[in-house]
This record gives structure tokens, sequence and C-alpha cells, in this order.
């Protein structure tokens, strides 16, 4: 009987996931309406279809009793639930806030007809900050011009107030009923019963729609700032996603990430329509398995090869110098998590690639270590002359381009710092001609006429990452040298195709383990007739 290999259990219990996760939406967009004839059913108060008013108000206090502290922005009468709206304001900046304050928005919604709103049993509220702290960008100049540097440091340790100049408010109008004994969780802490049992509507403040790079920084000559405001009817599935999006914010900042990491996830979804979110999950589930089982394979093909026959030493030399300079300059640019994480991984694997493909060993003799590079063979040196007659004429083209490259962004583009040059400088060497370093791994494959050498399993699934690092690109937030970096490497992976389409396999070839299975036979057979 055959035994499930590990890759088969993988994805076995992948789909398994994405058919779990799958069911989950649908019960969360979908949930079951509780039947009419139901004692314990909550009916909408909406469904009542009562006229209303909805009044946004800005204080710089976070709790109110009456409207004694509130600056009243808007009033609309005669409000309609389903009619989406969006306003401009300039909102006056009191004192207080310009000087490092806070500054609040409030939203009201209650009939029409009340006299005290306030405390009124039909009015619903909710509140969010229009202020937020946050630290000053740094400022970019120029390293060889003559002025100073303006702003703050690179990483200043002061944050300041920050304003949202955008704010979305919501209102679920769908139709539905609730059982009083299994109203989601979501939603639970939204939900206020009126008087006659009805429940009221939701009202929420949007905390994903708003960006870090959309804030504008307040000081004490703000006395104006621009708000747009908009409202939009929400579905009582995206209300109760969105619920459960920003508890988890709340999460990942008690575990130690930052309102950077946070504010990168929050763009997939504030950038994203529904349609493309949903795309977006399904792409990163796929990424997530290719990226598992290419590391996998990966290192159980290079913890098995003893013998560097058919591989480009300076390719491997040049994948593991080119994944650090990208980590630092990633690193630098201050990038998302989610990017920088699988970076410096991958960093990682490459430097012990480099130690398996150099056959470097350390020995130690009490303290001391003695470092030992083991001996090439004849298959190997040829390998390397390949490998050597690749780069002979790539380095007269790439030391050039890279230097003058250098000397440009020196002498015309702004930087934050000596360090930061440096890591562009040679980050755009790697980016503008990484493809060129991958050319000898291509010769060595043409010379020889094979490509059996290759790790073509994690190769494959890296492939597949590459496409869907495509996708990617457009949506979570990268250097633009990185981006291009995506498209790059679909170029090479046609290639590569091509030769595997071009030389097909035989047995006579070196394999990935440096060995040609016919020779093998022929040796044994030899080997028979001796003992006989």
């Amino acid at each position: 009987m055959m035994r499930p290999s590990f890759t088969m259990i993988v994805s076995i219990a992948f789909v398994a996931y994405i058919a779990n996760s799958i069911w989950t939406l649908y019960n969360v967009f979908f949930p079951k309406s509780c039947q009419l004839t139901s004692i314990n059913c909550i009916n909408p108060y909406l469904a009542t279809r009562p006229k209303l008013e909805l009044r946004i108000y800005a204080s710089g206090k976070e709790k109110f009793t009456s409207g004694k502290n509130l600056k009243l922005l808007w009033k609309v009468e005669n409000f309609v639930p389903s009619n989406p709206q969006i306003r401009d304001f300039n909102v006056t900046m009191p004192l207080k806030t310009r000087k490092n304050g806070t500054y609040f928005i409030h939203a009201l919604l209650h009939p029409n007809d009340e006299v005290d709103i306030f405390n009124s049993h039909y009015m619903v509220k909710s509140k969010s900050r229009l202020t937020t702290y946050a630290y000053p960008k740094s400022e970019a100049f120029n390293l060889m011009g003559k002025a100073e540097k303006k702003g703050n440091a690179s990483h200043p340790d002061k944050v300041v107030t920050h304003w949202r100049p955008k704010v979305t408010l919501n209102i679920m109008v769908d139709d539905i009923s609730f059982d009083r004994y299994a109203i989601p969780g979501e939603i639970y802490k939204y939900l206020r019963i009126s008087p006659e049992g009805l429940y009221l509507p939701f009202l929420k403040f949007d905390d994903i729609s708003y960006r870090i790079k959309d804030l504008l920084p307040v000081n004490e000559s703000s006395k104006e700032m621009p708000l747009t405001l908009t409202y939009e009817p929400i579905s009582i599935g995206k209300l109760r996603m969105w619920s459960s999006i920003e508890e988890s914010f709340v999460m990942m900042k008690k575990l130690g990430f930052s309102d950077k990491d946070c504010d990168e996830v929050k763009g997939i979804f504030a950038d994203t329509n529904f349609n493309l979110l949903v795309l977006t999950f399904t792409v990163a589930a796929f990424h997530l398995l290719f990226d598992f089982l290419a590391f996998k394979n990966d290192i159980s093909y290079w913890k098995n090869r003893n013998t560097m026959v058919g591989l480009s030493t300076r390719m491997v030399m040049f994948r593991c110098v080119s994944t650090i300079i990208i980590f630092f300059y990633l690193l630098d640019e201050e990038t998302s998590l989610l990017v920088l994480i699988p970076t410096g991984l991958g960093a990682i694997i490459e430097i012990w690639k480099v130690k398996k493909a150099f056959k470097f060993h350390i020995m130690w003799s009490g303290l001391r270590p003695t470092f030992q590079i083991g001996e090439s063979s004849k298959q190997e040196l040829e390998t390397a002359q390949f490998d050597t007659e690749a780069m002979k004429y790539l380095l007269y083209l790439i030391y050039p381009l890279c230097i003058g490259g250098a000397v440009y962004s020196l002498v015309y583009v702004p930087h934050k710092s000596w360090y930061s040059w440096c890591i562009q400088s040679l980050v755009n060497g790697v980016y503008a001609f990484g493809f060129l370093f991958m050319l000898p791994q291509l010769f060595v494959n043409y010379k020889l006429k094979s490509v059996a050498h290759l790790p073509w399993r994690a190769f494959m699934y890296k492939a597949f990452n590459t496409f869907i690092d495509d996708i990617f690109a457009f949506i979570i937030t990268m250097p633009t040298a990185h981006r291009l970096a995506c498209f790059r490497d679909d170029i090479v992976f046609l290639i590569y195709l091509y030769q595997r389409w071009l030389y097909p396999v035989d047995k006579r070839r070196v394999n990935e383990y440096g060995q040609a299975f016919d020779e093998v036979d022929d040796s044994n057979v030899d080997q028979d007739k001796k003992d006989k």
C-alpha cells in the first residue's frame, strides 16, 4: 500500500482549509434569518420606515452627555439610510489640538421629531478619532548639495498629532431579523433595543478606510484642516467582517506589531473592492502553500546535494549577496512585514546554500575555529569554466552601469542619509542587472545541453509564486524597484521553460545528484562480468 507523501498531506490540509474558509465567509455574509413565527426574533427598527435625522459633531471630548462641548458640522434632515452621501468641510482646530492634542468626531442618528435627542431611547451614536499620533516622515535631501537637512531625523523618537482628512460612516441597512439567543458576536456590541423591542440601526465609523500615508501633520499654525465625510450603507456581512478585522488589529498591536505593520494589512481592505479582496485572499493562500513547498523542496534538494556539477556557483553567490542587500533595502524603506519576513528567511537559506556550494566547513580545535573549503571534481571544474566564460563579458557591462547609476543618484536624487544612498545604489544594481547574473546558469545549461541538474520541483513552486507576486505587486505596498523585479523574474522563468523543452530527458546526462543512470547501469554490468 502506497503511503501518502508529506506534500500530499499538506495539499489535502490546504484544500480543507480553503473549503472551511469559504463556508465560514458564506455564513458571515449570509447569516440565517430568524423565523418570523418565533417569539425570540428581534426585528429591525428601520423596517418601520421611520423619519430620521443624522447629525455630525466635532469635539475635543471623547464622551458627552449634552451638546455643550459639541460643534455641529453636518445636519441631514429626512435622512435616508440607503442613499450614500459625501460632504467636504474645513474644520477649525482648537489650540489644544494644535498643541499635540486630540480631536473626535461624533455621529448621532435619531427620529427627526425628537426634542431632547441626547436622552432619547431611539438615539444611536458612534465616535471616532479625527486625530492620531504618528511619527513624522523622514525628510530626504541632496547629499551633494549645500542645503542643510530639514525636518526630522531619519528615525524621530517623538510622535506628533496627525489629521485624518477622510472619514467614512456606515449604517447596516439589511432587513434581517435575529434570534435573541443567536446574535452574531461581531455585532453584539452595536446592539441597542428600542422600547418596542426592535433593534436600532447599527451606526459605525469605518476605521479601516484611512491609511497612514493620507495623514496630515498638525502644528500650531494649522488653524483649519480639510475633512471629507462619506456616508455609505453597509451589508450585514461587510459589517461583521470589518468588525472582526478591527479586533484582529487590536490583537496584532498586543503581539508587538506597529501601526505601520497594521496599516499595510489595512491597505489590502481599504484600497481594494470586495471581488478583488476575495481574489487576494485566495491568491495569498496559494502563495503561502507554494512558499512552504518551495522552501521544503529547496532545502531537501540542497541537503542531499554533494556536487556542483551543472550549477553556477557565481549565481548561487550572487543570489545570496543580492538577497541580503534587498533585505536591508526593504528594511530601510520600512516595507511591510508581509514582504520583509519572507525575504529575511530567504537570505538565511541562501547563506546556507553558499556554504554547501563551496563545501565550506568549520573545524573546531577547542575554542579556535579552523575554516576548510573542499576540493572540486573534474566535472565541477568543467562547469566552473563555462560559468567563468559566461561572466567574463557581462562584468564589462555591469560595472560601468552600476557605478554610473550610483553617481547619478548621488548628484540628482535626494536621500535620507549616506547609508540610504549606499543601500539604494546597491539594490538598484541588483534589481536592474540581476537578471544578467542569471544568464550564466542559462549558458551552463546550453553548454551541457541539459537541465537535469536543476531542482525542478522547488523551481516550479517558485515559478508559480513569481506569477502570484505579479498580482501582489499591485496590492501590497512595496518600493517600485521591488515591484518591477517581480516581472523581471517572469522572463527568466520563460527562458528556463524553453530550455526544459529544448533539452529532453536523457538518462546519460548528469542529474541533480551528479549521477548518470546509464553509466551506473553500465558499471554494474561490467562488475557482474568480472564476478563471473
